[in-house]
């Protein structure tokens, strides 16, 4: 009885993908969304990376950290600095992670 379920399951949930993400195209008309929240959707991208980074770098288990001797903050500095200064991705992962190994794996941090 479990398998049925799955599979039933995993049917349901693969017509609710197709059916949502084909609705827009079942319309005879354009469909075109307000100037307002074109403008809107260009923040978003932002607003989710750093509601993801942010308290991944200043909590621990659901706390905020209670010393500045933690990696990810120094880490985090160097990868502000370098994409100030260079502005390149690549390079802010590398500047990033370049303090954050010995800091965490050297010093114990």
């Amino acid at each position: 009885m479990t398998d049925a379920w799955t599979v039933l399951t995993i049917v349901g949930l693969a017509l609710v993908t197709v059916i949502t993400r084909s609705f827009f195209f079942m319309s005879s008309k354009p469909w075109t969304l307000p100037p307002w929240v074109q403008r809107g959707l260009h923040y978003a991208p932002i607003a989710a990376l750093a509601a993801v980074i942010i308290p991944e770098i200043v909590m621990t288990q659901g706390q905020l950290i209670g010393t500045w001797r933690d990696a990810r903050l120094f880490a985090a500095l160097a990868g502000v600095a370098w994409f100030v200064w260079r502005r390149g991705v690549l390079g802010t992962i590398i500047a990033g992670m370049a303090v954050y190994l010995p800091l965490h794996i050297g010093l114990g941090w």
